[in-house]
């Protein structure tokens, strides 16, 4: 958002909307228009805060030696540019101490998964975890991702460099943006947000947040909630019927 164009205030935006539904109150009408100003605030919050990632100057030069399993072989990580220049990585927390994976990853992944012809067109997308290849597509084959670009950093290195496990091994989210211009990778940027830097009563959470899932709840009168998260499994699937 350019900081030569003048922009009308976010309330005067707000009192322009002539959407009304039937039925509504006074008091709903202003409460609606008063939360309409704080959405499209918060729309341009996230642009400016998105202009200012992208002007960031060159991060660190990649020196490391990062190599990985996919299904169809060994693959560097300059390979997984393709004829791509910037490539953004999750580290999936699928370490090979767990015996199944983090049920949080698996719903982001899982939504992603459609995303992915799409995400395709414009960078290289891999996504990373500590266990065997194997392990990693058996898990795919279940869950139905179709799309996914499955690697394993069974060595751990990449995950240990880019702070995706604790010292005890123990398995830690994270997205990467690399670059690579003129021959030389560069970490562009990472996901800082974690435990430290949570405000009270949430979880950990970047912003914007990754998982369409949390933009569909907190959109309802019942939010995220405290006290539920997504499961790996909800039990047998019951057969779509088609009416008569």
């Amino acid at each position: 958002m350019a900081d030569s164009i003048a922009l009308p205030s976010s309330e005067e935006l707000a009192r322009r909307n002539e959407v009304r539904w039937a039925g509504e109150s006074a008091d709903y009408r202003t409460a609606r228009t008063a939360l309409l100003a704080e959405e499209i605030e918060l729309r341009r919050q996230i642009e400016r805060v998105a202009e200012q990632r992208r002007a960031l100057p060159p991060g660190p030069e990649v020196r490391g030696d990062y190599r990985f399993e996919s299904p169809d072989g060994a693959v560097t990580l300059a390979e997984l540019f393709g004829d791509k220049q910037t490539l953004a990585v999750y580290v999936y927390m699928f370490g090979p101490q767990r015996a199944r994976p983090c049920p949080m990853c698996t719903s982001l992944l899982s939504a992603w998964d459609g995303e992915t012809p799409d995400i395709q067109q414009r960078i290289a997308f891999a996504v990373v975890a500590r266990s065997p290849i194997g392990r990693l597509t058996a898990f795919a084959h279940e869950r139905g991702w179709q799309h996914l670009p499955l690697h394993s950093d069974s060595q751990g290195d990449f995950s240990r460099d880019f702070h995706a496990y604790d010292e005890d091994g123990n398995d830690i989210p994270q997205f990467l943006v690399f670059t690579r211009r003129d021959g030389t990778i560069r970490l562009f940027w990472a996901g800082e947000m974690g435990g430290e830097t949570a405000d009270p009563g949430q979880d950990p959470r970047g912003a914007p947040d990754l998982m369409p899932l949390w933009t569909i709840l907190d959109s309802t009168p019942e939010g995220r909630g405290a006290d539920w998260y997504p499961s790996l499994d909800y039990g047998p699937k019951i057969p779509a019927t088609t009416g008569e």
